[in-house]
């Protein structure tokens, strides 16, 4: 189809399109509209940067805002949440902050010393409270009926067994009160302190009638089994509780005596509860199989060797009432740990705690003795008195933990003994 529009006429609008463009007023409209542009592009990229330059940039993992269902405002699901990142734990963490105690202090080093003694007895027994709470009803329970029984007390040496039986005796004092029973009588020995075996049955008997003299026609033995198969006489007539430690003294050859002192909690009229302690965990199989034939076998509560963790616990007990840190919290569990695998003995840890305390006064002593002699030997220079001060203090710091391994590297031998230690 031929153009209706000629090609001068062409040329001509071209040319004045081109006028139009380079006229001055064109130019400033122009350049007006890129000044606007220019200033609403700035201004949106530092609206932007203003809004989250003030918030540092977190990853997917740590921020909710990065998720789906994420906001900015920190707001998910109508609730606002909180971001906490949790600290790492460590074991320091684990230990109440105090100060550092003075090793050179005589005063402070007889405190720790006394803290780690074995002979002193805690204000709380911790880790043995289901065996207690056992014993505990066990006699309760005997007291309300007022009827005799028997409970054995198993467990390998430094288990707590005897303290436990000491917290026990207490409680059951306390609700005794409370509750308005008759106090029974209480009687706590060690089997150990007997001349004779046979002779624990007058201790019960003396407990039981302190008055009544015995027919040398009739043993101490006869004496009570007569006096439970009776109903009672008086109504001055208590129960009787005996805790016998170290209860596998008592085995016989024939095993008589064990037999015949289980068997007086068995009577129709017995007013007699025995506890008894021993090492042995099977005892009741072995020693008493008459008892199981009568349906008389005693309760037995077994304590169990102490793990680490509960070492751990019961050493950071003795050291609580303290006023300063005496280990570090490395070399605590490092003497846990070794003792727990070698046999879950408490007074072995004990021991090797205030063996390691005793040990750092030596050294203490001999290193201060020697700083004295280099101190006279270098008065004039300062250099040598600071390595000294240095060494001390990396001693102070690192001994315990070298000394636990060293003190507890010889239990893992067959032939080990205990540490001796001054008391």
């Amino acid at each position: 189809m031929p153009s209706l529009i000629r090609s001068g006429d062409v040329r001509e609008t071209e040319k004045r399109s081109v006028e139009i463009q380079s006229s001055p007023l064109k130019r400033r409209l122009r350049s007006h509209s890129t000044t606007l542009e220019d200033e609403t592009t700035t201004t949106s990229i530092s609206t932007l940067l203003n809004l989250y330059s003030s918030e540092k940039w977190k990853s997917a993992r740590k921020s909710i805002n990065s998720s789906p269902n994420g906001k900015i405002d920190g707001v998910c699901n109508g609730s606002e949440i909180r971001l906490i990142k949790s600290p790492r734990k460590r074991l320091s963490d684990c230990f109440p902050k105090k100060p550092k105690w003075n090793p050179k202090d005589s005063a402070q080093m007889s405190v720790v010393k006394e803290a780690l003694h074995v002979s002193l007895a805690p204000l709380a027994i911790v880790c043995r409270e289901d065996e207690q709470k056992r014993v505990f009803e066990f006699c309760k329970t005997s007291i309300q009926e007022e009827r005799g029984g028997s409970l054995y007390v198993c467990g390998c040496p430094g288990t707590g067994k005897t303290l436990s039986m000491e917290k026990v005796k207490q409680n059951l004092l306390d609700w005794v009160k409370e509750g308005g029973f008759d106090e029974p009588n209480i009687v706590a020995l060690n089997c150990t302190s007997l001349g004779n075996t046979s002779e624990i049955f007058n201790k019960i008997l003396d407990v039981y009638q302190p008055q009544k003299k015995v027919n040398h026609t009739s043993s101490p033995l006869q004496h009570l089994q007569k006096l439970f198969s009776q109903k009672k006489q008086s109504s001055s007539e208590k129960m009787m509780l005996i805790v016998a430690d170290e209860l596998d003294y008592l085995i016989t050859k024939d095993r008589s005596v064990l037999h015949d002192l289980f068997m007086l909690t068995s009577f129709p009229f017995s007013r007699f509860i025995l506890i008894g302690i021993a090492n042995a965990l099977d005892l009741a199989d072995r020693f008493l199989p008459k008892l199981q034939a009568l349906n008389c076998k005693p309760l037995v509560v077994t304590f169990r060797a102490y793990s680490k963790d509960q070492i751990l616990r019961i050493l950071r007990q003795r050291l609580a009432a303290l006023p300063f840190d005496v280990f570090n919290p490395q070399a605590l569990e490092l003497c846990a740990r070794k003792v727990a695998a070698a046999s879950g003995d408490m007074r072995k840890a004990l021991c090797v705690c205030r063996c390691a305390i005793e040990m750092l006064e030596e050294e203490l002593r001999d290193t201060s003795s020697t700083m004295n002699l280099l101190q006279q030997e270098n008065t004039s220079s300062a250099q040598p008195k600071s390595h000294a001060t240095e060494f001390l203090a990396k001693q102070e710091t690192n001994i315990v933990i070298s000394l636990t391994t060293s003190l507890l590297s010889p239990s893992m031998n067959p032939g080990f003994t205990q540490v001796p230690f001054a008391s």
